[in-house]
């Protein structure tokens, strides 16, 4: 009947519970289940996401993923579907789409949606896994990835666009990032520009050239790169050394107080350069009310507009980059109305409810569609 609880299923294949993505999936499974939906999220054995799945109320399931190709996780997947009479099953990750497509030929058949939330393309057999019948939709997390699918082969009606969502009650520009400051030694003239992430495509090396320029008229700025695996961490105080940056470039790795070095932030820079759909920092950054500067890359455009709600700059360009960050810093005023604009951007198409209203809808058209059929 319209408007009952759903039995819905979250497939994440990977252990990990600090990644943006497993943090999405993490909040979309807790507030499904607010709303009184049946949640069930499927990961590998570990210790992280059964106790993160308890905390809000969510049940947990162990199915082996390490190889997309694996009959036994397939067929442990399908007994799960099966058992807790699964009516939406929501694979993150190619992995985990290739063992629901191979369950479902086990008997454990139902709604496939899959996610799309990087832009790399899609090409040779790995387009049938979202061009084939069994896969009922596919979420891609901004316009930009649509484009890129449908350019690829996917009929555009396959294909909702749901924006990834913040939770506006932890991102919040009343987070105090003084103690932040406090760790990092900073004083009250210090600017501190920070990055949120360190893969290479993420851009790091660029925003690091790009701090030359903005220290040499900037003397009080620093760098924070946040996320930093411990060899990562020693590279950039390698290449920081190089630069003649010394000290005023820090890298720490994996961190829970993320709202609060958003907030403690003058800046809040991505560089990157391939791969996102967009920047998750940048959106909880903004949902912080601080200034941002990114790439003008996929989806960026669509919650970053120039002068409006943050400056873009092109991809791979340290010198345009370093100006629109010494714009920010060199123009207070402007750069916190800009943040204040990105506040209420975020709050009308980039929020968690934002999300969960969507996706929700999403869920019930396939049920119902099925149920007419």
């Amino acid at each position: 009947m319209p408007g009952s609880p759903l039995r819905i299923l979250q497939l994440y294949p990977k252990g990990d519970f600090f990644t943006g993505a497993a943090i999405q999936l993490r909040d979309l499974a807790a507030g499904l289940a607010a709303r009184g939906h049946h949640v069930t999220v499927a990961t590998p054995p570990g210790d992280g996401w059964p106790e993160r799945c308890r905390a809000v109320g969510v049940e947990h399931v162990t199915v082996p993923m390490a190889r997309a190709w694996d009959p036994r996780a397939a067929w442990r997947l399908a007994r799960v579907i099966r058992s807790h009479r699964i009516q939406v099953a929501h694979a993150h990750k190619g992995r985990a789409r290739t063992l629901a497509l191979l369950a479902g030929l086990m008997g454990g058949r139902t709604l496939l949606v899959l996610n799309r939330g990087v832009s790399f393309p899609v090409a040779g057999v790995r387009r049938v896994g979202y061009t084939t019948g069994r896969v009922q939709a596919i979420v891609a997390v901004c316009e930009s990835i649509k484009r890129g699918l449908v350019a690829g082969g996917v009929p555009a009606g396959k294909i909702e666009v749901i924006y990834s969502g913040t939770d506006l009650e932890r991102f919040h520009p009343g987070v105090d990032g003084g103690p932040i400051r406090r760790e990092l030694g900073l004083g009250r003239d210090d600017r501190l520009v920070t990055q949120v992430g360190v893969r290479s495509w993420r851009g790091w090396r660029e925003l690091m050239a790009a701090m030359r320029k903005v220290a040499a008229r900037q003397p009080r700025a620093r760098l924070l790169f946040v996320g930093a695996p411990p060899p990562r961490v020693a590279e950039i105080a390698d290449r920081a050394r190089a630069a003649g940056l010394g000290d005023r470039v820090t890298a720490l790795g994996h961190r829970d107080d993320v709202p609060a070095i958003l907030c403690a932030s003058d800046v809040v820079a991505d560089a990157s350069w391939a791969g996102l759909g967009i920047t998750g920092s940048i959106r909880e950054a903004l949902a912080c009310e601080r200034p941002v500067v990114a790439t003008a890359v996929e989806g960026m455009p669509e919650l970053v507009r120039p002068g409006e709600t943050g400056l873009l700059v092109p991809p791979r360009d340290p010198g345009a980059l370093a100006e629109a960050i010494l714009a920010l810093l060199g123009d207070p005023t402007s750069a916190e109305a800009m943040a204040r604009a990105g506040r209420k951007r975020v709050e009308a198409h980039f929020s968690l409810r934002a999300k969960l209203d969507a996706t929700e809808a999403l869920y019930r058209r396939l049920v119902d569609l099925r149920g007419a059929a």
